[in-house]
Order: structure tokens, then C-alpha cells, then sequence
């Protein structure tokens, strides 16, 4: 959600998904003294659709020391959500492990461009100028998926 506030698309989220979850270490996260002020003044005046919801019990086999994923996870077998936003890999492949399925930051970006909803190249250029990390692999790929459903050249 982080970056997606930064590069001024977060309002993808709704359009794609109706409602998001976020668990209370998320919502900590998010607003810590180190997170861009941007982010700390979007989630102070949180949309309607955003909800901070702790998960009613910790799964006790999830093996990942970053507690927001730990509580991401846990919210989403509880809310048997239909998908899971997360760019961690060790999150990510907990998640698949558990049937829950994941997507992440370019993930969101590519469904939304699909949608006609944003324009994907103009999102991953705002994206590289963050510190976000990602391979230029992924963001390649991400384009090209995205050239062949407009028809048009990579």
C-alpha cells in the first residue's frame, strides 16, 4: 500500500477490490516516523473502504519474522480473503502454502492497467523513481503482458 500511495495510485485498490483489510501491524507500519509523510497523512485520513482489523488468532505455524506479514496472513485465512497483497517472497510463498492467493505492488498495477484503470508504463516509471525494489525483469514482463492486451509492440 506503501508505494502505491506514493506513486498516486492508490486509489486502484477500491476500483479493483471494494473493501481492503489491513491488520493492526500493518496499520503501525504505515504510519511509523520513518514511512513517507505522504503515506502517514493518507492513512490519518483513511478512506471508507480501508479496514484495520486484527486477526482473531496468530496461525501458529507461519516460520516469518516481519509481524505485519504474520498478521496479513493470519487476517487472511481467517477472512478467507480473495487475495492477499504482499511483495515479501518468504510472505508470499507462506500465503501459497496455505491456498491464499498473492499478488504484489506491480501485480495490483498490471490488473489496474487491464482495467483500463491507470497506464501501466506511466505507473512503472513513477515506481522506479521510489525506492521500492523490484527486479527490471518483473517490470519488463509487466509490460510486455500489458503491450500484447493493447495489441500493440513491446
Amino acid at each position: 500500500m506503501n508505494v502505491l500511495v506514493r506513486i498516486g495510485h492508490i486509489d486502484v485498490l477500491p476500483q479493483l477490490f471494494g473493501g481492503v483489510l489491513i491488520p493492526p501491524a500493518v496499520a503501525s507500519e504505515l504510519s511509523h516516523g520513518n514511512t513517507p509523510r505522504e503515506v502517514k497523512t493518507w492513512l490519518a485520513a483513511a478512506p471508507p473502504w480501508l479496514e484495520v482489523r486484527a486477526p482473531a488468532q496468530i496461525h501458529p505455524t507461519l516460520d516469518i519474522d516481519d509481524p505485519c506479514e504474520v498478521e496479513a496472513i493470519s487476517l487472511a485465512m481467517e477472512t478467507k480473503a480473495d487475495l492477499l497483497l504482499a511483495d515479501d517472497k518468504k510472505a508470499r510463498k507462506a500465503a501459497k502454502e496455505r491456498g491464499i492467493a498473492t499478488t504484489g505492488a506491480v501485480g495490483v498495477l498490471e490488473l489496474a492497467a487491464a482495467r483500463n484503470l491507470l497506464d501501466l508504463s506511466s505507473a512503472l516509471a513513477r515506481l522506479r523513481g521510489t525506492n521500492f525494489s523490484v527486479s527490471e525483469h518483473i517490470l519488463d514482463a509487466a509490460l510486455t503482458r500489458d503491450a500484447r492486451r493493447k495489441g500493440t509492440p513491446p
